[in-house]
């Protein structure tokens, strides 16, 4: 009597433990569907690398490392009295075929006609050749004026100076990277480890919750970017997503790491 009875409760614990398991699967599976996890740093929205089209000295930085700039004002400039020299050159030259033209506007000419003379003014292919004398002299001049611009570095979009490679006195290579403008008052947070296995549950526009482990601070925020070129990390393919914070909080800095939990 006694083994009937067992086996009938063997049987019933295991139809219960069978009962249960798919529960529980289905629970994780759900919660892994839910949101996934991924490390993150700060970055600035723009960031600019400067650098001049022309080789010179640098004659002179008007900046230093975190000042505030605004578009257009002047950040470093090269020292190149040829162009200079060109320019002024070049404003002479237009002065002169101005003065020429002017005159040639006025001038008399004489005509003898019939044993008498008279004056005229001056035929009108004069005038025009000189009137194209003075626009040659326009575009030669402005020419120089570009070409004497080359050497001044003039910041692009508002922004702060995140570094500076140069010394006054230093000789600057073509294409040398001299000066980096960023915009610090504008940080996202960029994903680096999001792995392959969890970018097909992230989606523009999922909201996205952003621990800052240097401010100790929880912050939301929006997807904003997927990037659709995976990288290499360690030999892993991860995905770079992008987030707009909500608000930026205070004490945010460039390159802060933070651990972000991206929902649908």
């Amino acid at each position: 009597m006694k083994q009937p009875r067992l086996f009938i409760l063997f049987v019933l614990v295991a139809l219960l433990l069978t009962s249960i398991h798919p529960t529980r699967t289905a629970l994780a599976s759900n919660s892994a569907q839910g949101s996934v996890t991924a490390s993150a740093v700060a970055l600035p929205v723009q960031v600019t690398e400067l650098g001049f089209v022309i080789p010179a000295l640098v004659k002179e930085i008007t900046v230093k490392e975190g000042d505030q700039v605004q578009a257009g004002q002047t950040l470093v400039t090269l020292d190149t009295p040829e162009l200079q020299f060109v320019v002024a050159a070049a404003e002479a030259a237009l002065r002169s075929a101005e003065a020429n033209a002017k005159v040639q506007s006025y001038r008399r000419v004489k005509d003898r006609r019939n044993g008498r003379v008279f004056f005229d003014v001056v035929p009108p292919e004069v005038r025009q050749v000189a009137d194209a004398k003075v626009q040659q002299a326009q575009a030669a001049l402005e020419v120089a004026q570009a070409s004497l611009a080359q050497n001044t570095l003039i910041a692009p979009h508002d922004g702060t100076i995140a570094s500076i490679n140069v010394v006054q006195g230093e000789f600057v290579q073509l294409d040398q990277i001299v000066l980096t403008l960023a915009m610090l008052d504008n940080l996202q947070i960029e994903t680096t480890d999001l792995s392959e296995r969890d970018i097909t549950k992230v989606h523009i526009g999922n909201s996205a919750n952003v621990f800052i482990e240097a401010l100790n601070e929880n912050v939301n925020g929006e997807v904003i970017g997927i990037s659709p070129i995976a990288d290499t990390v360690g030999g892993d393919v991860v995905f770079r997503v992008t987030i707009e914070l909500d608000e930026q909080p205070k004490g945010l800095l460039w390159g802060m790491t933070a651990e972000v939990t991206i929902g649908e």
